[in-house]
């Protein structure tokens, strides 16, 4: 089947994959697009894995101003070179994260980051839940697991659905470029301030 430029095209303005990758995944795929669009999230995810044991000392700070000086959001993200650091995709993705972060406000950078206490809290909540809805205790686990996991999405950054592509999520987003420049990049921290906040 014959694989038309058009078609490489949208999927690599979809994608931000390289042109080759595109079509491999498009062939590969018999050109169904959603196919062809998940060939190439495992292609990163797997580049990404090999990647990540690679040190990253280079990277940037970026920094979003939102609602005329209302929200600020700084963020650290890193990447092995100072070359890779100062490409134009490189920037977009640091820019694009902290605008993110001024729009959903997490929590965590991860799940690893959420305190011991706030979660047995949460599995304790959605217990009393499923208990107080009738639901059968061998099932209780596998519910409070589902919600833990739809929390995490709602409070850790790397889980949540990227604004811009609620397709991916923002560790998604990064492992799409780590596929695309070759190199292990780390989103280090963020910090969020709202114009007052806690007075």
């Amino acid at each position: 089947m014959g694989i038309s430029a058009s078609q490489v095209k949208e999927l690599r303005n979809k994608t931000n994959a390289g042109m080759m990758d595109c079509k491999e995944a498009l062939k590969s795929s018999g050109g169904d697009f959603d196919k062809a669009v998940e060939y190439l999230r495992k292609k990163g995810l797997s580049a990404a894995t090999k990647r990540s044991s690679k040190s990253v000392k280079d990277g940037a700070v970026s920094s979003y101003i939102h609602m005329q000086g209302k929200i600020g959001v700084l963020v650290e993200v890193n990447c092995e070179t100072d070359f890779v650091a100062r490409t134009d995709d490189f920037q977009t993705l640091t820019k694009d994260i902290a605008m993110h972060i001024a729009a959903t406000n997490p929590s965590y950078l991860n799940s690893d980051d959420i305190p011991g206490n706030v979660l047995e809290s949460e599995k304790h909540i959605y217990k009393e839940q499923a208990l107080a809805e009738g639901k059968p205790e061998k099932i209780i686990d596998r519910i409070i697991q589902g919600k833990l996991n739809k929390y995490y999405e709602e409070v850790c950054l790397l889980n949540q659905k990227f604004v811009k592509d609620t397709d991916i999520t923002i560790e998604t987003l990064i492992s799409n470029m780590i596929a695309k420049t070759g190199e292990n990049i780390v989103l280090r921290r963020f910090a969020r301030f709202q114009l007052g906040e806690d007075i």
